[in-house]
């Protein structure tokens, strides 16, 4: 069984961990209603995408 013989050191794992940090969604703008979506994705509020309706959004009673 091969187990390490040495140590890793602390800037060995950080630089190996540096590609780890999450980042936060970017959004975009929704050009039919303006309202803040995920890129590549139909808009929640308005349904649209590409410019054409693609679901129906029912607005709530």
């Amino acid at each position: 069984m091969a187990v390490p013989k040495k140590k890793t050191s602390r800037a060995k794992r950080d630089s190996r961990r540096s590609h780890d940090a999450l980042t936060a969604p970017q959004y975009s703008k929704c050009p039919q209603c303006q309202e803040p979506k995920l890129p590549h994705r139909v808009c929640r509020h308005c349904g649209y995408y590409n410019g054409k309706e693609v679901i129906k959004i029912e607005t709530p009673a």
